[in-house]
C-alpha cells in the first residue's frame, strides 16, 4: 500500500500552499525574516517558488498510480528535501536556525525515502469471475 507516500504527499502539498500564503512560516524559523517585521520581497518570492514546487510534487504523490510514476515523484521529493537540508544547513547564518532547518528537511527526506517501499508495482485488478465460471 502506498498510504505513507500519499499522506506525505498530502502534507507536502498542504505545507506548500501554507508557505505561499504565509511565507513567514519558513522565513521566521530559518532566520530569513524577523518575527516582528515583514518578510523581504525577494525572500517572499523564493519561498513562494519553493511552495509551488511542494504543491506540484506533493499533489503528484497523492494522485500518481503506484509504480514508476509514484517512485519518481518520491525521488523528486527526496532530492528536493535533501537539497533543502544541505543548502539551509550550509547557508543560514544562525547556528540553531541552520541546524533545525537542516534536520527538519533531512528528516522529511528520510521519511519520504522510506515511503518508496509502499510505492511498489502498479496494482493490476484481478479479473472478476462470475459464480458460473467457478
Amino acid at each position: 500500500m502506498a498510504v505513507l507516500a500519499r499522506l506525505l504527499g498530502l502534507g507536502t502539498a498542504a505545507f506548500g500552499v501554507a508557505t505561499i500564503v504565509r511565507p513567514e512560516i519558513v522565513a521566521v524559523p530559518t532566520g530569513l525574516a524577523r518575527r516582528d517585521g515583514p518578510v523581504p520581497r525577494d525572500t517572499r518570492l523564493l519561498i513562494s517558488l519553493i511552495g509551488v514546487r511542494d504543491v506540484a510534487v506533493g499533489t503528484g504523490m497523492v494522485l500518481a498510480p503506484r509504480g514508476p510514476a509514484l517512485r519518481w515523484l518520491i525521488a523528486a521529493r527526496v532530492a528536493s528535501d535533501a537539497g533543502d537540508a544541505f543548502f539551509l544547513g550550509r547557508g543560514l547564518s544562525s547556528g540553531p536556525a541552520s541546524a533545525g532547518s537542516a534536520l527538519t528537511a533531512g528528516g522529511w527526506a528520510a521519511l519520504c525515502a522510506r515511503s518508496v517501499r509502499g510505492a511498489g508495482r502498479r496494482e493490476v485488478a484481478e479479473p472478476v469471475t462470475s459464480a458460473r465460471e467457478q
